[in-house]
């Protein structure tokens, strides 16, 4: 039986992160590109949220015993290596969103249009996020957590709800509807409350119902960010995912 905080423990799950996600790239990048353009469609809205948010899993909240040992060792070096396999997707949206590496499968699987360019923006900022809530906050902080689901999954499902039922744009932003904003607000709230259960049942952090109003109000405050006209001008996906580490670190 290896070690809790053997090395060989840490580089194993290293190994099987990579193998994964790797995986799971490849796979949807070749559906990508064998695919209708319903798919392509589907891909470029969802590609980035899923794929954070299988980091995300991957990395942090999936301590199942691999080989008789922990997914990750705790402390520094569990949380380096963890943040290897996102921060390697930097390096990929940086090199193919500056038209650096051809790689039409991912760009297909990973923007809306079908520019390479797009890859600069929301899909970076995903890997960014998963790369620092790996790094920086581990899966002992809240505040990892609070970036991850208001990013790759509140801003994603706000995109669906508003465009199909957003008829009522907001008197102040005529590019974003109410219906949008309250999906984002209601999709970061509950994804955020069911990772805190998750890593709460594997002893990683202390559930309360004051992490929970701190779950509330951080996707309240970066729906309001997401709705306001600076969003349209910056991207969305940099607002949000800023608001929500700096709102969450005041509360948490």
């Amino acid at each position: 039986m290896l070690s809790e905080n053997s090395v060989v423990a840490d580089l194993f799950a290293a190994l099987v992160c990579c193998v994964v996600i790797f995986a799971f790239l490849l796979l949807w990048k070749e559906t990508a590109k064998r695919g209708e353009d319903q798919f392509s469609c589907f891909a470029g809205h969802y590609s980035g949220s899923l794929i954070s948010n299988a980091h995300y899993i991957v990395c942090h909240v999936l301590p199942c015993r691999i080989a008789n040992t922990y997914h990750y060792t705790p402390g520094f070096r569990g949380a380096t290596l963890a943040a290897i396999t996102p921060g390697v997707n930097i390096i990929r949206m940086l090199l193919i969103g500056s038209g650096i590496w051809k790689d039409e499968g991912t760009v297909k699987s990973m923007s809306r249009y079908g520019d390479y360019r797009e890859l600069l923006k929301g899909p970076l900022y995903y890997a960014i996020t998963v790369t620092l809530a790996c790094a920086v906050y581990w899966r002992n902080s809240p505040i990892g957590i609070a970036a991850i689901c208001n990013l790759c999954a509140a801003d994603g499902f706000a995109d669906t709800v508003g465009r199909r039922f957003g008829r009522q744009k907001l008197p102040y932003n005529r590019n974003k509807s109410i219906a949008g904003s309250v999906a984002m607000a209601t999709a970061g709230f509950l994804s955020s409350v069911g990772y805190m259960y998750y890593f709460s049942y594997f002893g990683y952090i202390q559930k309360s119902w004051g992490m929970v109003l701190g779950f509330l109000i951080v996707p309240l405050a970066s729906a309001l960010v997401e709705s306001l006209p600076i969003s349209t001008e910056l991207d969305d996906n940099l607002t949000v995912t800023l608001t929500s580490i700096f709102i969450s670190s005041l509360i948490f």
